[in-house]
Order: structure tokens, then C-alpha cells, then sequence
């Protein structure tokens, strides 16, 4: 019974903006998020997934906040999540955030959302 502890994924809550409707809508149809709940009416609070990756968006309107807020998710078939995010008007990815190869081993590509929150999405290269 000394099994060591050991950590499965992580959850962020992040602000959505003042019209959290808007986000997951963003979510669902350019990110291919499902809603899984919803809390309020209006909605302040909903979990949104897309297979493992699970996100809290929070009603929140602070702008700054949100442009502040930055997390990373781990993808396989990065080349493909990236094409069907182009398929989809690619509107979502940062300018400067296109897909590439980082000194650092990763193949990533960002995007931000409607409130401003960057998200980068990586996939480790095989060296």
C-alpha cells in the first residue's frame, strides 16, 4: 500500500469573457470542444472537453486578465489538429503563432480565444 502519488491532467479555469455563450460557441465550433456542463442562467461557469483535455471557462470580463492567461496542452497528430483548425478559416491562430519546430523539440502552433487567452498546442518531435 506505499504506491507513490501520481498526477493525471490538469483542469485549468480560465476567464471566458463577459459573454461566456460566445466562448463556447468558440470552443465547440472552431476548437471541436463538447459541452459537458453549464452553471447559471445566465451561464457564469461551464466545463467544456475535446478527448482528454478538459477546460473551466469562467465568466469573466477583466480583458487583461484574460490576455495574461496562457497554458499548453499536449496533442498527437498536431499536422492534423493544425489543418482542421485551417479547414475552419484558421482565424483562431495567432499570427505569430503558426506551426513550426522549436529549438526546444516541440512541434507547436498557438491560438487565442475570443477573450484573449493563448493557447499553445505542442506535440514533442522525435529526434
Amino acid at each position: 500500500m506505499n504506491k507513490p502519488p501520481v498526477l493525471g491532467n490538469i483542469t485549468p479555469i480560465i476567464p471566458a469573457g463577459g459573454d461566456i455563450e460566445k466562448s463556447i460557441t468558440f470552443y465547440k465550433e472552431q476548437l471541436g470542444f463538447t459541452t459537458l456542463y453549464k452553471e447559471g442562467n445566465p451561464v457564469r461557469m461551464a466545463i467544456i472537453q475535446r478527448d482528454s483535455a478538459q477546460i473551466i471557462l469562467q465568466k469573466n470580463d477583466d480583458r487583461h486578465l484574460a490576455q495574461q492567461t496562457t497554458f499548453r496542452i499536449q496533442v498527437d497528430g498536431i499536422e492534423q489538429l493544425y489543418a482542421e483548425f485551417q479547414a475552419k478559416g484558421g482565424q483562431m491562430i495567432h499570427p505569430n503563432g503558426h506551426l513550426e519546430t522549436k529549438p526546444w523539440s516541440m512541434k507547436e502552433f498557438v491560438i487565442l480565444d475570443v477573450a484573449g487567452v493563448c493557447i499553445t498546442f505542442y506535440e514533442p518531435v522525435n529526434i
